[in-house]
């Protein structure tokens, strides 16, 4: 099976605050085949510190998530909860997401028939990215 490489990332919310702003951004990644998502799962920290894991149809501002949720598997697991929970401060959200890199599965392909092995890699912070840019 030819599959592209996979990774995720989170996303953290101060105060609770989940918009609709980044489902169309996904949605639009995921229709020009650049991506296809795996799992997702917003979660949450209360005031008290209880992790909530929240459902798109439970909260009206995850209503714009709904329509990626019929391809979603059962990916992420609790032990990824934890993970992505474990920092998170009280009365904060984060989106955990995970996806394919479908524009670099070509290219992973590649890599594992030719005996290849990635050793590393990791995105590199957009506030990284502008620093080294301006200056």
């Amino acid at each position: 099976m030819s599959i592209g490489p996979v990774e995720y990332i989170i996303i953290g919310f101060p105060g609770n605050n989940f918009t609709g702003e980044i489902a169309p951004e996904l949605f639009a990644l995921v229709e020009s085949g650049t991506i296809r998502v795996i799992d997702l799962v917003f979660i949450m920290k209360d005031d008290a510190g209880e992790v909530v894991i929240i459902e798109v149809d439970e909260d009206e501002a995850l209503a714009a998530y709904g329509t990626l949720s019929a391809d979603l598997g059962d990916f992420i697991g609790d032990d990824d909860i934890t993970h992505a929970a474990v920092n998170m401060e009280p009365g904060t959200s984060v989106l955990l997401v995970v996806w394919e890199d479908c524009w670099a599965a070509g290219l992973a392909n590649a890599i594992f028939s030719s005996g290849g092995v990635v050793l590393e890699g990791a995105r590199v912070p957009r506030e990284l990215i502008e620093a080294a840019l301006a200056g």
